[in-house]
Formats: structure tokens, sequence, C-alpha cells
């Protein structure tokens, strides 16, 4: 069985013809709901092939700073090779051991890529540790849970990699110590929602 890092090093050459979201609108509507302030510094993880990233740009602007992080080399280079923007840094790394100080971000966006977190608590308290006290991080995709959990058990290599039940994913934000969670699950997206505890 391949590891995470091995299977999406493998698929990055297709990934954007074979697998990442082409319609433009979701992906907009999606980062429209997010609320990032202009200038803000945000961590993307999963960032991938950088579909996303973009989108965020928008959001943080000029004066803003993204740090799109992968576990995947060959999806980073993808990713390098389409955005030279110079406020945004390419960081290779697994989420559950951010190489950050504590406190340098203030927000933390995940965009499809939560079901692949083999230690999906260990993840979000990296996630709570980066963050600024109040600042948030959304679990985003353009897909429903539910379909997302079929394509996965589909795929050998990913039948592991489910979406968990809404109230798992409220539970372990809270025990990360995150506040104010909103989760909404459609029929073709899904975003989850919520702020670190300023205390």
């Amino acid at each position: 069985m391949k590891t995470t890092k091995a299977y999406f090093n493998e698929k990055a050459d297709s990934w954007d013809s074979k697998a990442a979201e082409k319609d433009k609108l979701k992906l907009q509507h999606m980062a429209d709901r997010l609320y990032i302030k202009s200038g803000a510094t945000v961590i993307d993880v999963g960032t991938g092939t950088g579909i996303f990233l973009p989108y965020l740009l928008q959001k943080t602007g000029i004066y803003g700073k993204i740090i799109a992080l992968d576990i995947a080399e060959m999806m980073l280079l993808k990713a390098k090779s389409k955005h030279i923007a110079v406020n945004i840094d390419f960081i290779c790394s697994d989420v559950v051991a951010l190489p950050f100080p504590d406190e340098i971000c203030d927000a933390v966006v995940c965009y499809s890529c939560l079901p692949h977190f083999s230690n999906k608590l260990q993840a979000i308290l990296e996630m709570k540790r980066a963050l600024k006290r109040g600042g948030q991080v959304f679990f985003c995709h353009t897909s429903s849970r539910q379909s997302i959990n079929e394509i996965h058990r589909s795929q050998p290599e990913l039948c592991a990699h489910l979406f968990p039940e809404n109230d798992e994913v409220r539970q372990m934000l809270i025990e990360a110590g995150f506040t104010d969670i909103r989760i909404s699950e459609g029929e073709n997206d899904y975003l989850a929602a919520a702020r670190r505890i300023s205390n």
C-alpha cells in the first residue's frame, strides 16, 4: 500500500486534468464564504497543484501572505510552476508536524484535503498551534462529504481516507481548542469553520 505522499506524488502530473475541480464558479463561491481579511497570513494546507491559490490571493491581497503547504513534493512543483507571486511560500511538510513557530497565521485553509490526514486530531491541533488567537480554520470542499467518501471507497489506495461524520469533526475541533464552530453540508459542497479560542 502506497503512503499518502507516494500516492499524490505519483498523481501530480495528471491531477489537474483528471481529479481537480474545474468549475471556477464553484471555487469562487467557496472562497467568497471564507472570512479572510486583506493583508492576512494564511496557511493553505494540502495546496496540491495550487487549484485554490488564485482565490486565496484575491482574499489576502498584495499585502497578505500565503504559505502553500503539501506533503508531496511533485504536487508542490506543479503549484510553483503555475503561481510565481512573491507573497506565496511553498513548503513541503506533513500537517501533523508543521515547521512553524506558534501563532504565525491569521487563518488556515484546508481545501479538499481533510480526509487524507492520517491523524486528523493531531493535524487540527497543529493548525490551532499555528493560528493566532482568534484566528480561523476552514475545511472546505467543492463536493459533498457523501460523494467524496463514495469516490474514496471505490479506490483501494484511498479507501481508508474517509470524511468523518459532522459530529466527529465538531468534537475534534472542540477538543483541539476551537469555538464558534459552523458546519454547512450541501449537496455539492462542504464547509466547516471554527475560531481558535482567544485565551
